[in-house]
């Protein structure tokens, strides 16, 4: 019973997550997710101090600034939400303008779950976000996947706001 009453709320949570498209609510959670994939806030990806104003283009700042380098999944999911859609259509749009480089997209999972049980889940997200790009046109010689499960949390915390930003597949450009 508390399990359905959990999954209830949490449904009804995400939800009205989802309806949100208030400037504050979105430049939140642009916050909360910003941080590089070595764990370090995003101003040190940029190398500048502010904050991604000066990327040089093609590389990962420019990627982040400019697209958007991170997709978002329910809990236990893997398929794309629209959004998540939205932003690999900008991700391989940016990536024909710049056909030399090579990506690794990242499959993360939140802290629930055995290691093993994420590890496959991250797996399964990486490959959602790679076979996605590969339709929209990237070469698949130029996309590699890793899982990392949930070893690398983009947030720390315990609560479903941190584990939301968890649950993501980034793309990282070599």
């Amino acid at each position: 019973m508390l399990a359905r009453f959990l999954m209830i709320f949490a449904v009804l949570f995400v939800v009205s997550a989802c309806e949100s498209t208030d400037d504050a609510a979105m430049e939140e959670q642009a916050t909360l997710g910003a941080e590089s994939t070595t764990g370090g806030p995003a101003s040190d990806i940029y190398g500048d101090g502010q904050g991604g104003q000066g990327a040089a283009p093609g590389t990962q700042a420019d990627f982040v600034v400019n697209v958007g380098d991170r997709v978002f999944f329910g809990y236990d999911q893997y398929d794309l939400s629209q959004e998540a859609r939205d932003t690999l259509g900008r991700q391989a749009n940016w990536l024909a303008q710049y056909a030399n480089l090579r990506i690794t997209v990242e499959g993360h999972a939140d802290e629930r779950g055995t290691r093993e049980y994420n590890l496959a889940l991250g797996e399964r997200r990486a490959n959602a976000v790679k076979n996605y790009l590969i339709a929209l046109g990237v070469d698949a010689g130029r996309v590699t996947t890793v899982s990392y499960g949930k070893e690398r949390p983009a947030v720390p915390g315990s609560n479903e706001t941190a584990w939301a930003q968890n649950r993501r597949g980034v793309t990282v450009v070599e």
